[in-house]
């Protein structure tokens, strides 16, 4: 296999005088800040290696003394162990683990690496319980490791993915993951980088051999030139503690882990392979903070060996759905960002902008010489904020914990494992896509602590033994409905459905989960972050809040709307000032030419009746002066009108809506026939003053007919009986009935008529009414007590008993009886809120 670059240079130059010398305050902080492994160290990690290796192939040979195989096969079994990771690259600092990977023949299985499936001979038939762990064998190698005198903290977690185990050996923690090849040897001169070991393999085989495999390939890609190498190292390292300090260093939490690290450092690398550390750690920053998402993050084009392994490709329908996919470059190749998720994807871009913001202007900075403090500058503490504590528990408004209990503390260690593994699936899978949230974060440390409420039934040991997650989330107003956020039914699934996979399940195994407020959490969260602890965290949040430019910019346009309302007060005043002044000024300029034209009437009577022939012959002589003289009046008197109105003295029309009116007063609708001039004076007032009406739509036209004729309307609940409400003709009284009917006129005698005749009530004859209705009603069928008998139709559905919430209907008491409403509207469900 040849192996390619990829993606091509991007420059290749060297790093100029200016990026050298913004190196030497680099390297000077990573002498200070950087910690590296003593040699004491990597001679303990190198003893502790040994001694595993040696007791690894012990166990070898007493699996195959077990097949019962010869002393030759017995002796040539072997067993390698190799491995992987930081350890690997010689990055790793002082109290990082160590990725061990035990590969063995064919002759050794899984269970005998666990000693899963032992059946003890002193054990009693018919004494099972499921709630004690099973025996394990005890020539198994995890029995091994865990009665060795120098292990601690021993954690088997045999159901994952990767089985693995998990102890501290004199103090150096140790990831141990197990590889069964398909031979009968592993000989000391085994080359776990060759193809063909893969060849049938299992999934979990491939994966472990997948580490040291890709290890191997990244430093083989980096290693040009001893300088590049160690660019490459020490950019990981920044790199590495960069992320720890930002709460972004755990890939099974869903962000970077180790070779996600060393994938990214190498590929930038790649574009720029000249670069210092200095210039190679902003181009880092740059690269990332720019990636086109979900394009895929690779070395080297993936290669297949056609061995029957699945291969990455981009074309496939499952690989689509990958959000950041960072591509391994060992065959076979994978992703190994599959615990990326959108929430996760969008936190880390986050820091990549920010930490693309701190380089970029110190490097500005430094460039002109009198901006940074010399003394920072000398001491390299200039890059301090890049690597500043995260903000996490000051950075949102709520927040969730998540306490996991076990009964022991060995039983505790392994349920906490695997709830750390599934842990993103609670975060991203199931809160982050089913609520209204804007962002949410899992905090990747855990504390060994107990925040559960103290009304919660736990026992000593279970408070004792038992470690806690943050989650912290921020809601998005827009999408929610109500003021309460339900997480319960999130929670019950996440336990039904990921930890009841757990084997054995303990009585006393359990997660707990509380809400607190940024100003409730407990002190344990601030106390290792911040130097006066959650006093001076809570000064430090409000400063941020203070200095959020969009907070800022919300005050600045709540002061300019005080302004403009401000503004507009004093303008209306003065208006109202200048209206005030100027309506004084037209009644008295009114009230002088009142006074005038009176005169001027009297003065000008007599001379209008010897002037109308002349005035009459002069208009049919010249029209057209005429109508222009008309219209000056009538403008004249439209502006009176029109001042008059505006002095408060009439209800103020449009000249459009008093023109209507006009037209209606002259055809007679705003005024009755027959009526006195009292009335007439008393409705022309109301008039006046009355509004104009609304147009009634066509059914409170029909209603208003039916109310005319006698029938109160009233609506389906109030009514009990169909037709209960009908005021039935005989029940009105006579003058009810007189006012119903139409007097008949009887004919009068000429000379007058008899008096007793006159006297006699004269008869009435009723006026029948008949209504046609518009709309289409349904023929019902009643019963003797008046109710409707159900027929089946789709707007109700009677029932005897509740049954629970019908969308689109109402359970109530109504005109049908007990029984289901239509409601007419569509039932939308809130997605914060649960229904069981």
């Amino acid at each position: 296999r040849t192996i390619t670059p990829a993606l091509p240079i991007v420059d290749g130059s060297s790093s100029t005088p200016p990026e050298l010398s913004f190196q030497a305050t680099l390297t000077k902080y990573i002498a200070q800040n950087v910690a590296l492994e003593s040699d004491e160290g990597i001679r303990a990690r190198e003893r502790v290696l040994v001694k595993m290796g040696n007791l690894h192939r012990d166990w070898v040979k007493s699996v195959a003394m077990k097949r019962g195989l010869n002393t030759d096969a017995v002796e040539g079994a072997g067993g390698e162990l190799f491995t992987s990771g930081s350890y690997r690259l010689g990055v790793h600092e002082p109290g990082a683990d160590i990725d061990t990977i035990a590969v063995a023949p064919n002759i050794c299985t899984r269970e005998d690496f666990f000693g899963s499936g032992y059946i003890s001979p002193n054990k009693i038939e018919g004494d099972d319980d499921d709630t004690t762990p099973p025996e394990r064998d005890p020539n198994s190698l995890a029995e091994r490791i865990r009665r060795h005198p120098d292990v601690t903290n021993f954690v088997p977690v045999e159901g994952a993915a990767v089985p693995i185990l998990t102890f501290d050996w004199e103090g150096i923690n140790i990831d141990l993951l197990f590889a069964r090849l398909n031979t009968p040897s592993v000989p000391s001169n085994f080359d776990v980088d060759n193809d063909l070991v893969l060849s049938g393999v299992d999934s979990a085989t491939e994966k472990s051999l997948n580490g040291p495999r890709v290890t191997n390939l990244i430093a083989a890609l980096v290693s040009g030139t001893e300088q590049r190498y160690q660019t490459f190292l020490t950019v990981v390292r920044l790199v590495r503690k960069w992320a720890k300090c930002r709460g972004l260093y755990s890939n099974k939490m869903g962000y970077w882990g180790g070779v996600n690290i060393n994938i990214a450092v190498a590929l930038v690398l790649q574009l720029y392979p000249n670069a210092c550390p200095a210039s190679l750690l902003r181009k880092f920053f740059l690269v990332f903070k720019s990636w086109r998402w979900p394009n895929p993050v690779m070395l080297t084009k993936p290669h297949d060996a056609e061995l029957g392994l699945p291969v990455w490709n981009s074309h496939q329908a499952a690989t689509m759905r990958q959000v950041a996919p960072m591509i391994t470059p060992a065959y076979p190749a994978m992703n190994s960002t599959l615990s990326v998720s959108r929430q996760t994807l969008q936190i880390m871009h986050e820091e990549f902008c920010r930490g693309h913001n701190i380089v970029d202007k110190l490097y500005k900075d430094y460039q002109k010489g009198d901006v940074l403090d010399e003394d920072k500058v000398e001491s390299g503490e200039m890059w301090k904020d890049l690597f500043e504590p995260s903000n996490f528990f000051i950075g949102y408004p709520h927040y969730l914990s998540v306490c996991i209990v076990g009964p022991t503390q060995e039983d505790a260690q392994s349920w906490a494992g695997f709830v750390e593994s599934r842990l993103r699936k609670l975060v991203s899978d199931m809160l982050g896509r089913s609520l209204p949230l804007s962002k949410i974060q899992l905090w990747p440390k855990k504390f060994d602590a107990c925040v559960a409420d103290r009304t919660a039934l736990l026992t000593h040991a279970q408070r004792a033994n038992s470690i806690t997650y943050f989650i912290g989330f921020r809601v998005d107003t827009m999408r929610m409905r109500g003021n309460q956020l339900d997480v319960e039914r999130q929670l019950t699934n996440f336990r039904n459905y990921e930890l009841s996979r757990f084997h054995p399940l303990i009585p006393g195994m359990d997660i707990l989960p509380r809400s607190f407020c940024v100003k409730e959490l407990p002190s344990i969260c601030f106390d290792d972050i911040y130097e006066g602890g959650k006093v001076a965290a809570m000064k430090l949040r409000r400063k941020l809040i203070e200095a959020d430019p969009k907070r800022q910019e919300a005050k600045n346009k709540k002061k300019l709307a005080k302004l403009k309302k401000k503004m507009e007060a004093m303008q209306r005043k003065k208006q109202d000032a200048e209206s005030a002044n100027a309506k004084s000024n037209e009644e008295e300029t009114a009230d002088v030419v009142s006074n005038e034209a009176a005169e001027e009437d009297i003065s000008d009577s007599r001379k209008r009746k010897r002037e109308e022939d002349d005035t009459a012959q002069e208009g049919e002589t010249n029209p057209v002066k005429g109508e222009d003289e008309e219209e000056e009046e009538a403008a004249l008197l439209e502006n009176l009108l029109d001042t008059i109105e505006g002095a408060g003295v009439a209800q103020h029309k449009t000249r459009e809506e008093a023109e209507i009116d006009r037209q209606k007063l002259l055809a007679g609708e705003l005024l009755g026939d027959g009526e006195d001039e009292a009335d007439q004076g008393d409705i022309a007032a109301a008039v006046k003053n009355e509004k104009p009406e609304r147009k009634l739509t066509r059914e409170e036209r029909e209603a208003e007919i039916l109310r005319r004729s006698g029938l109160v309307i009233v609506s389906d609940d109030e009514a009990t009986v169909l037709g209960g409400n009908m005021i039935l003709p005989w029940r009105h009284g006579y003058k009810q009935a007189m006012a119903a009917g139409v007097k008949k006129e009887e004919p009068t005698d000429d000379q007058g008529g008899d008096d007793k005749a006159s006297n006699k009530p004269k008869p009435f004859v009723r006026v029948r009414t008949t209504i046609k209705f518009k709309t289409k009603f349904d023929v019902v069928e009643l019963d003797a007590s008046g109710r409707v008998i159900d027929k089946g139709d789709d707007d109700f559905m009677p029932s005897l008993k509740w049954i629970g919430r019908k969308g689109g209907f109402e359970f109530k008491l109504g005109e049908r009886g007990l029984g289901f409403y239509r409601t007419g509207k569509k039932v939308v469900v809130p997605s914060n809120v649960a229904y069981s």
